[in-house]
């Protein structure tokens, strides 16, 4: 078990490394020729947020381990809201921008119900995977669009921070990261497998917990130290992409690689409580807009601006609920 979390470990550090690397590259390629820097934002580096979670998938899916990917999709969802943004917010208050409740959040309810609408005969198959892929193809078209239109401060930041690096250099972080993903992806598979077999518990119960905390601590670093300099304004909807991303490209893997039947508590106990800490998430961001819009017109609430905060007390109340679910999944 000792060599199981040294590999645990290794291809947590390597996942990190390699995906940086790999957006970095991807990016630097995409810029070079020519990609417009919102769809580079939108898409790469967008996607790079969750590359450790879809290689894992892939390598989970391909070495017969399907309920791990899942296990690690639902359970990195649930800890990006209840862990990192829980956390965040006890360290920091995060700034809820109007442009989020308006467009970002209610895409990803739509993600969160649809999804649970394919997943609640506990069987994942490659019809929901493509239905998965083609859903995300439609929000990204969206959003690319709608932002294209609409530019604010926020997502001129995001363009500073694409790389303008070389193509031949871009080429080889690109193969590098890639490589390095796969590897690291496997070593953490075996290292997760071997773990379960060692407790004696479901690759569905280490999915949701070791490896899908274990991939969203760069997310959680990011986000708090942000947090600790003032600079987090973003946290939120990096957050919520992220989730879009693990709902509809992580959760796709397995079911286009490896269709399989799920264990009944994968709809009953563990979707359904990332449902609900989905629609808590919501339900603190509407009611900040109902504050904030009183006595505002229809534009007023629609403008880019913020929306009052997630405080520490909403904080407080996510981690809280992130804890109950590992009640729950070990009672």
């Amino acid at each position: 078990m000792t060599l199981a979390i040294i590999a645990i470990i290794i291809g947590f550090a390597g996942l990190i490394w390699s995906a940086d690397r790999f957006v970095s590259g991807a990016a630097g390629i995409a810029r070079n020729l020519g990609m417009a820097p919102i769809m580079i934002g939108l898409t790469i580096v967008a996607l790079g947020t969750s590359a450790p979670e879809i290689v894992v998938a892939i390598e989970a899916s391909l070495l017969n381990h399907s309920q791990l990917a899942v296990g690690n999709a639902i359970g990195s969802n649930l800890a990006n809201i209840g862990l990192v943004l829980g956390i965040t917010a006890l360290v920091s208050p995060i700034p809820i921008s109007s442009s989020i409740i308006v467009r970002e959040l209610p895409l990803l309810l739509f993600a969160t119900m649809g999804a649970l609408l394919f997943l609640s005969d506990n069987y994942l198959g490659v019809i929901d995977g493509i239905v998965f892929l083609l859903t995300l193809s439609g929000i990204l078209y969206y959003l690319i669009n709608n932002k294209s239109h609409q530019p604010n401060v926020e997502e001129e930041a995001d363009v500073d921070l694409i790389p303008d690096i070389p193509m031949v250099k871009g080429w080889l972080l690109f193969f590098l990261g890639l490589t390095a993903l796969i590897i690291s992806a496997r070593i953490l598979v075996w290292g997760a497998k071997d773990i379960a077999l060692a407790m004696g518990v479901s690759d569905l119960v280490v999915g949701l917990t070791v490896v899908a905390v274990g991939t969203s601590l760069p997310e959680l670093a990011a986000t708090v130290a942000s947090a600790i300099k003032g600079h987090h304004d973003i946290a939120l909807g990096n957050i919520i992409g992220s989730n879009l991303f693990n709902l509809l490209a992580v959760m796709a893997m397995p079911a286009l690689i490896n269709p399989s039947a799920l264990e009944p508590e994968v709809f009953s106990r563990d979707y359904l409580s990332m449902a609900a800490i989905t629609l808590f998430l919501a339900s603190i961001l509407y009611f900040h807009r109902l504050r904030a819009g009183a006595g505002k017109s229809i534009d007023d609430l629609t403008a880019p601006r913020k929306m009052g905060r997630i405080g520490r007390i909403e904080g407080a109340l996510l981690l809280l609920g992130y804890v109950a679910y590992y009640y729950i999944l070990f009672p």
